[in-house]
């Protein structure tokens, strides 16, 4: 039978953070960000798997906090590679040899742990839809072109221009399919993501609007970004909002 499925990249170092820990086991109000993550996907009534691939020297922690926080749905911890894209890899294979290829896999960063639950649900009905789904945001300032970083060549207009996020979203087999044929014809050197893997592959990838809310905690001034937020859910919580209700204001 087809499912859901998480696969959560959280194999990082932690080099830009500074932290001599891997970012995403920092704690944010005793709670680590990997966990934070998790749980989303954990209490997700779309979502029936997860998988993992973290960095191996932290696997066995993180195994104590899947039992400690109950996240009874996670099938799977693998060891990351030397790059984000081998992680995912490693983690698309743990995830294929107990599903089927027709499966869904949303592909995570470990260290987003404020994806709203409609914008898992927007990503499946996406895949289902038209076969991928790439979480999105539209750009809010200018971008432009430069080739050393000095002059710039050309400014690109902002109403065509998006940043991509996560979760990636796909058929099972579809992406693991394209990461196989990827690796073996030129590696991963140059690619940055699965939207990028999947497309040199050669197909189609559909976009879904997601939120500036859905950040990726990368350097210390994200930290102080992941504690506003913290407080913004208890607030959403305490006033009685609606999941996802007040994302406008993000």
């Amino acid at each position: 039978m087809s499912k859901n499925i998480a696969v959560i990249f959280a194999g990082g170092s932690g080099i830009r953070m500074g932290s001599g820990m891997p970012k995403q086991f920092l704690k944010i109000n005793g709670q680590p960000i990997i966990v934070y993550t998790l749980e989303i996907f954990e209490d997700s009534p779309d979502i029936d798997e997860i998988y993992i691939a973290c960095k191996e020297d932290y696997i066995a922690k993180l195994e104590k906090y899947i039992t400690r926080y109950q996240l009874s749905k996670v099938k799977k911890v693998v060891p990351g590679g030397e790059t984000a894209l081998d992680s995912i890899y490693n983690g698309l294979k743990a995830a294929s040899e107990d599903n089927e290829d027709s499966s869904v896999v949303l592909i995570h960063d470990g260290v987003r742990p404020f994806i709203p639950q409609e914008l898992i649900a927007r990503n499946i009905e996406c895949v289902e839809e038209h076969g991928s789904a790439i979480t999105c945001t539209p750009m809010f300032e200018t971008p432009v072109r430069s080739n050393g970083g000095e002059m710039i060549e050309e400014v690109v207009p902002r109403d065509v221009m998006f940043t991509a996020q996560a979760p990636q979203s796909f058929r099972l087999g579809d992406i693991l399919d394209a990461y196989d044929t990827v690796h073996s014809e030129s590696g991963f050197g140059g690619l940055v993501d699965s939207c990028s893997i999947y497309k040199k592959a050669g197909h189609d990838v559909a976009l879904v609007r997601g939120n500036r809310g859905n950040i990726k905690v990368t350097t210390p001034e994200d930290l102080y970004l992941f504690r506003g937020l913290l407080n913004y859910r208890e607030t959403q919580q305490t006033m009685g909002f609606a999941d996802g209700e007040m994302d406008r204001f993000i």
